[in-house]
């Protein structure tokens, strides 16, 4: 997919500009799909622009000033491309703010807004989401076993089984019992804590030796049959006070609500004692603390929630089924998009150890499949229509989606995209889950995500594979039939496409995905498109003048600059090396664009092209330029002298100041630079590399300032 129109910044800088610009970003992290910015002032986001970028997939604002951008698989790409533009160079500008300011903040976004439930859902959604991987490994481990359970090369559900069986059970095993530790690290770590601490905690209550208190036979501990619910409760005399045992194996809500507890004792404790003695005193406490209150009181407290929890939904299965089994399939797309969906995914865990089954599973499978089955109607319909684009797309997603479980892909990638796919898909949602409800329901007694090869853990599994296939050839049918694009962006996208062929079928080359891409998507590149850049090619254009940045003498081996081509001149005398020979992998990769380093013979940095300073490091250490003709260009002097904190280096100008070319930018110490053990080379580079024609490098030789040595040409 296009990620900037033609003449185009880069999609990080317009995603930067979308949010407010670097100045209002306080910190910005990312999840499997999506960036999660933390803002100074959401008010200052560009919603719509967002949204019209083809690169985004959707846009979700949150209160607090926290706003997520989608993005889909290529999230860690675009995250770091965000990351490592020169208006990031510090990853974001945090203002200093006393107790008092910051309380004051809380309260005054809280009002009218519903503040804690988004930080209680994020909460949830973030103790979870990192464990996706290994969840569905284990899954896919399930449905193998489960898979040779149903052609009878095992029996699955043996209790005496062979040392081999038992080996691939603990494979999976191992995550889903081990599931409250890791959910206590994510945990901790989400409310900035020691994410280890909460791990030992929740870990003191699962070691071998206390799950032996459980057989009864340790001195002091007592065991009671409940005869109504034949289950067997035991109680041990711990410091002469009685403390429930319970098997906490695959229990989530302990360790949330654990953690929570825990988080306060931490900071609290970070109050009291002094950061050269916290590493010894903080963690010692704090578990002397947690690890006692969560086997008395956190620990049963928790399983009873859980148990409350799972047994309400029970009690709604077995007297409303078919409400049940209609509501869950069409709660999942509304849930999914808003990443409020992990929660239910507790409580599909939670009715596993408290019921020995879940009964959520069975009508989820059938929102998934009709997702799927919509994104199998959209490709069905790009190969009809030649569209290479979304056929690529609609490939990568189905294939995620019918042999992973997983509908991001479907849902970031193409539903959310097209207005008119969603009420067809929710008709699938609603005919699968009419057939689970109206044939008695679908149990499953592990966790799975619903694939197909998952199929073989679910009872009744003719049930459940009957809703699945009509949920998916529903959505897909309606998808089909009437199009994810109305008549007439159908017929726009078909002449689009058609002039493309034509043209290259002329010129001989394959046409471009953006000449192909349907209209939809080309208004979204283009409404993307950046002012500041084209305010520059403007503000060249209303001079009359040739863009050529600086006058400087071109070595022999570059060819003349062109009308409209931009040369960069050297920002400082010394040794002109490739690119991709500097030390650095990341520039040496050319991720911030092609350009060269030079090895300096004196610390004058200057400029290297007339233009606006649209970054000025407060280190001194790089400088981020709009130059006259569109060229974003990055001056970068040393690598890792970010950590000299500005140790050196004399800066004499400023964020937003106009320069012309060879204007002096700061005066570097090479020798300190030299003392602290740095490599003083400077990175001459054009970030926005892919909107020119050709960025061409001058080869090593030996350069004054001014000497022009790259020229980026239209």
């Amino acid at each position: 997919m296009s990620t900037s129109s033609p003449g185009s910044t880069s999609i990080a800088e317009d995603i930067v500009r979308g949010v407010g610009g670097p100045e209002n970003i306080e910190s910005l992290t990312h999840c499997a799909t999506r960036l999660r910015f933390q803002l100074h002032d959401g008010e200052k986001v560009d919603q719509e622009g967002l949204d019209a970028l083809s690169g985004v997939m959707g846009t979700v604002p949150q209160s607090g000033d926290r706003f997520q951008v989608v993005i889909g698989g290529a999230v860690a790409g675009v995250h770091s491309q965000i990351m490592n533009l020169p208006a990031m160079v510090d990853g974001g500008t945090p203002r200093p703010q006393s107790d008092a300011e910051v309380k004051a903040g809380i309260r005054a976004k809280a009002k009218g807004k519903w503040s804690w439930l988004d930080s209680f859902f994020e909460y949830l959604s973030d103790s979870f989401r990192p464990l996706m991987g290994v969840l569905l490994g284990a899954s896919l481990i399930i449905a193998i076993a489960s898979v040779l359970d149903a052609l009878g090369m095992i029996d699955f559900r043996a209790e005496n089984k062979t040392a081999t069986w038992v080996f691939v059970d603990a494979m999976w095993r191992s995550v889903l019992y081990f599931l409250p530790i890791m959910v206590a690290f994510n945990a901790a770590k989400k409310l900035q804590i020691d994410g280890w601490v909460g791990a030992a905690v929740m870990a003191a209550v699962m070691t071998p030796d206390y799950m032996g208190l459980l057989d009864g036979t340790a001195p002091g501990v007592t065991c009671t049959t409940n005869e109504l619910l034949g289950t067997e409760q035991c109680i041990a005399q711990v410091f002469g006070l009685p403390m429930q045992l319970n098997d906490y194996g695959g229990q989530v809500f302990v360790p949330l609500l654990m953690v929570a507890l825990l988080a306060l004792v931490y900071k609290g404790l970070q109050k009291v004692f002094p950061p050269n003695v916290q590493l010894v005193f903080v963690p010692f406490l704090a578990m002397l603390v947690m690890i006692p209150v969560t086997a008395f009181l956190i620990g049963p407290l928790g399983i009873w929630a859980g148990n409350g929890l799972g047994a309400g939904l029970a009690w709604l299965n077995g007297n409303a089924p078919l409400v049940f089994a209609i509501f869950i399939p069409l709660l999942y797309p509304f849930l999914v998009p808003l990443g409020l969906h992990w929660p239910l995914n507790a409580l599909m865990l939670q009715n596993i150890n408290s019921l020995g089954y879940d009964f959520i599973q069975g009508p989820m499978g059938a929102w998934n499949f009709a997702c799927f089955g919509a994104t199998a109607g959209v490709l069905l319909l790009s190969i009809r229509h030649r569209e290479a684009e979304m056929r690529q797309t609609a490939t990568g997603a189905l294939a995620a989606g019918l042999f992973g479980g997983i509908s991001e892909p479907s849902l970031y990638g193409i539903h959310l995209r097209f207005k008119r796919i969603y009420p067809r898909m929710l008709v699938g949602c609603l005919a699968g889950g009419l057939i689970v409800g109206l044939l008695g329901g679908v149990n499953t007694s592990v966790f799975a995500f619903t694939s197909l090869l998952t199929i073989p853990v679910f009872d009744p599994m003719l049930t459940y594979l009957i809703a699945i296939v009509v949920a998916f050839v529903v959505a897909m049918v309606l998808v089909f039939f009437s199009d994810y694009r109305t008549a007439e962006q159908r017929a726009e996208a078909n002449a689009r496409r058609d002039a493309a062929e034509a043209a290259a079928a002329t010129s001989g080359a394959p046409a471009t995905a953006e000449a192909a891409a349907p209209v939809q998507e080309r208004e979204l590149a283009t409404v993307g498109a950046p002012a500041a850049a084209g305010a520059a090619v403007a503000g060249g254009a209303a001079t009359g003048a040739v863009e050529t940045g600086a006058a400087g003498t071109a070595p022999a081996a570059l060819a003349a600059p062109g009308a409209g081509d931009v040369v960069l001149t050297a920002p400082v005398a010394g040794r002109l090396v490739p690119i991709g020979e500097v030390s650095d992998p990341v520039f040496a990769s050319k991720a911030l664009g092609e350009g060269v380093g030079i090895i300096p013979a004196d610390g004058n940095i200057l400029a290297p092209a007339d233009g606006l300073l649209a970054t000025v490091a407060t280190t001194g250490h790089a400088f981020g330029l709009l130059a006259d003709g569109g060229a974003e260009v990055l001056v970068h002097v040393g690598i890792d002298t970010v950590k000299m904190d500005g140790e050196g280096f004399d800066v004499r100008v400023e964020q937003g100041q106009k320069v012309r070319a060879g204007e002096l930018l700061a005066v570097v110490d090479l020798e300190a630079i030299h003392a602290a053990g740095y490599d003083p080379i400077t990175l001459l580079t054009v970030p926005n590399t892919s909107t020119f024609a050709a960025v061409e490098p001058a080869p090593a030789a030996d350069v004054v300032a001014g000497d022009s040595v790259v020229i980026a040409r239209r």
